[in-house]
């Protein structure tokens, strides 16, 4: 009599008939809307943002790589945004794909997991599947859901079940998709997990199953952190290269033609993205409670942080060449965004950047293509600012241009040849050229 939800639940996913709900509809919860509603599910979006349910009920894209006909078609399908969480109780599974931040103390903020199951929990019922994608410490969807949603009676793994599956987008990236990024899932329990696997499985290519909802939770961790650490690693030794007058480039392209045992990390201004900067510090955070000090990933956690302020010192011992201050001189900033090729701004060193040389005195301005006007970034400066526009004169005008994001739409040739002075954090320029300084 216990399988008796779970096979009938189950069964819904298999033949399409379950509706799938979305909490969060961004970086994360756009592309996995996309998905169902290409494989013929029928889609329930959540987001407390009026804008943007009204831009998705009315077919546009507020995210740069994901295109409005690809909204515009899933809104005349399948595909419908809401405000309503009173409307919970329509779908089969709820899928949290909502931010988890740091505080201003480094620490997690929970807030967006916690206030958002609070607002899914009154409508729970029977037959549904909770699944949490947005990365955080090990134990959260046991502490803070598992409670939750047991409060109105309902039990985990027998009338409702719940699992914890971590986003794996890459934004911008064009070799990878939705369906084709392998999906790690941790149920609470053995019914939980099978119930986790029906959701998944008609969607993701596949599926990896781990033994709780812990693991997975830590996979996600360590995926990021393996990042974070071999990023401090490249900017340390960046820095080392440098002193020596040696090409850090030319150093890491060299080796990555050693066909095992290496794997390339580039250095640049810092870290940026939702994962690589803040995901350290959640484990660091949980790894207290056990009586644990993470030691390595805290120093490289203290090397990326530093690289800003690297950036800095370049820029003024480059000006300072040119015999010029960072105070007063005019400060072009290429690519805000914190990584290639996308529109997104969390966590961009870039703006890490353009705060301390306004600190100084600096007047800064900035070009992205991909970011035409300067968002408001809480914590941040506000810089009211739009893009600049790329040409011989705009960039000769400029005592000194800093790339930090090396967006491929940037005439490199163009900047090199009308620059006066170019500090590069990402190896773009020509390393011979006396107006280039690394950084």
């Amino acid at each position: 009599m216990k399988d008796i939800m779970k096979n009938i639940t189950i069964q819904k996913f298999a033949d399409k008939t379950a509706k799938i709900g979305i909490v969060g509809l961004g970086y994360v919860g756009l592309p996995l809307m996309l998905r169902y509603v290409d494989i013929g599910y029928q889609v329930l979006g959540f987001d407390i943002d009026t804008n943007k349910v009204d831009k998705l009920n009315k077919g546009e894209s507020y995210i740069e790589h994901i295109p409005s006909d690809k909204i515009a078609a899933a809104s005349n399908s399948l595909f419908e945004a809401t405000t309503d969480f009173s409307r919970i109780g329509e779908v089969e599974a709820v899928i949290l794909c909502v931010p988890t931040p740091l505080n201003k103390y480094r620490e997690p903020d929970m807030s967006f997991v916690i206030d958002t199951t609070d607002a899914v929990k009154p409508y729970l019922r029977a037959g549904q599947v909770l699944s949490l994608e947005s990365t955080t410490y090990p134990g959260t969807t046991e502490e803070e859901l598992l409670p939750r949603m047991e409060e109105g009676g309902l039990k985990v793994g027998q009338d409702v079940f719940l699992v914890y599956s971590p986003e794996r987008e890459d934004p911008g990236n064009p070799n990878f998709e939705t369906r084709t990024i392998p999906k790690v899932i941790g149920g609470h329990t053995p019914a939980c997990l099978e119930v986790g696997l029906a959701l998944y499985q008609p969607a993701i290519d596949k599926v990896v199953p781990v033994s709780s909802t812990k693991a997975a939770e830590l996979t996600k961790l360590l995926e990021n952190i393996h990042r974070a650490v071999n990023i401090g690693l490249v900017n340390e030794m960046k820095i080392v290269a440098d002193k020596m007058g040696i090409d850090i480039h030319e150093v890491i392209n060299a080796a990555a033609t050693k066909p095992f045992g290496f794997v390339a990390y580039y250095p640049g201004p810092g870290l940026g993205g939702h994962c690589i900067p803040i995901d350290p510090f959640y484990l660091t955070w949980k790894a207290r409670e056990y009586g644990v000090n993470t030691r390595f990933i805290e120093l490289a956690g203290e090397v990326n942080s530093h690289m800003p302020d690297y950036v800095i010192e370049k820029v003024g011992l480059a000006l300072n060449d040119h015999n010029r201050s960072i105070k007063d001189s005019k400060i072009l900033v290429l690519g805000i965004a914190y990584k290639k090729n996308v529109d997104d701004m969390r966590e961009s060193p870039s703006v890490e950047v353009m705060d301390r040389l306004h600190k100084l005195g600096a007047v800064v301005s900035y070009s992205d293509p991909h970011v035409p006007e300067f968002p408001h970034i809480p914590g941040h400066h506000y810089f009211d600012l739009k893009s600049e526009a790329l040409t011989p004169e705009t960039v000769a005008q400029y005592d000194c241009v800093v790339l930090t994001t090396d967006h491929d739409k940037f005439d490199y040739d163009m900047i090199t040849e009308h620059a006066k002075l170019i500090v590069d954090t990402r190896g773009k320029f020509p390393v011979k050229n006396p107006k280039v300084i690394k950084a």
